[in-house]
């Protein structure tokens, strides 16, 4: 049985507008009733603040965040190849200064705008990190797995989709990914052999050959272990955050939560489970099945094949294809360990080894 979507489009845009008066310009919103008068010099801060208030009080899960460009018609930007990239939040004002909208964009549109600037989700909180009387300091120290190496892996997974060519193995861009988010900050990369071994890659030169033959990497060592490669894509090598951040989302994509990958899993479900799970929040997700299809290097048809593996593997609970729009919806079962028989059923299903 497949998901069907029950959510409605949420509207995520918020305007106000700085109108000249007599003592100084007036902040006004559509969605509030009152328009303070402000001090010219303060008025450019207070219309942003105003507009994070609302932003803050407006959340919204990211599996639920859609571009509101397009839902306008795309009005706001010159035409592009379309929309594609996370969601962000995307501040724009006119040339005057005098009106100021923050919405809800994907990277393409947002990058297309004239006069605006992407906001980092961390200038909408308070930027602290509360922490509870009497936790111990090792405790309040445990590193833990969260939204920001979920979206660090997702950024990284919608990057490779145009960065490697389209006929990319699955194991391949498994094996790209961990090292764009490994490597230090001159691109070079170390992988042990017992750590590609946990990965089901060791042993498969192939995998290096065709990075090395689609001009992404070069193997300075091939024999020693560590395994040994140079980047050689230069944007890889201007990554935020610090390499610190980039391996807890490395980390982070070996076991994606909430998901619980059996070790055995082919590459090709293994990668579509990472790109569920980078688009899950709170047991569901959702995302266009083109932009779906470009990160796990799948045809639409086969892409909707391993959905149903996924399902019959119990990793995933349901699945639906809006064909109206386009998107693609799941439902996560609850976390819990994988059975004993999970990753053998998965193989039979695709009939092929781990690294396919």
């Amino acid at each position: 049985m497949r998901l069907a979507s029950t959510h409605a489009a949420v509207q995520r845009i918020w305007t106000v507008h700085l109108r000249p008066q007599t003592g100084g310009p007036a902040l006004t919103c559509p969605r509030c009733a009152h328009s303070p008068v402000l001090p010219a010099a303060s008025a450019r801060s207070a219309a942003l603040t105003h507009l994070a208030r609302h932003a803050r009080a407006d959340t919204l899960p990211g599996h639920l965040r859609t571009c509101q460009c397009r839902t306008r018609g795309c009005h706001w930007h010159p035409r592009h190849r379309g929309c594609a990239g996370p969601v962000l939040l995307a501040l724009t004002c006119d040339r005057s200064g005098r009106a100021w909208r923050l919405a809800d964009a994907c990277a393409a549109c947002a990058a297309a705008m004239s006069h605006t600037a992407v906001v980092p989700p961390t200038l909408l909180g308070t930027g602290r990190v509360q922490r509870t009387p009497g936790t111990p300091r090792s405790a309040r120290a445990a590193p833990v797995f969260g939204p920001a190496e979920q979206q660090r892996v997702r950024e990284m997974l919608t990057y490779l989709a145009t960065a490697l060519p389209c006929f990319s193995s699955p194991a391949a861009r498994l094996l790209a990914l961990q090292c764009a988010l490994r490597a230090d900050r001159h691109g070079q990369i170390r992988l042990p052999h017992g750590f590609l071994r946990s990965m089901r890659l060791h042993g498969h030169a192939e995998l290096w050959l065709e990075l090395e033959q689609a001009g992404w990497l070069h193997r300075t060592s091939r024999r020693c272990s560590p395994v040994q490669a140079q980047l050689l894509d230069a944007a890889v090598l201007h990554q935020a955050p610090g390499r610190t951040g980039r391996v807890r989302a490395a980390q982070w994509a070996l076991q994606p939560t909430p998901l619980a990958l059996p070790p055995a899993l082919p590459s090709a479900l293994r990668l579509t489970a990472l790109a569920l799970a980078a688009h899950s929040a709170s047991g569901a997700g959702g995302g266009e099945l083109d932009v779906l299809t470009r990160q796990c290097g799948q045809p639409p048809q086969q892409l909707e094949d391993l959905l149903d593996q996924l399902v019959r593997a119990r990793l995933v609970t349901a699945w639906h294809h809006h064909h109206d729009s386009g998107e693609v919806r799941w439902k996560l079962p609850a976390l819990s360990p994988p059975s004993a028989d999970t990753a053998r059923e998965a193989n039979a299903q695709r009939g092929h080894g781990p690294h396919n």
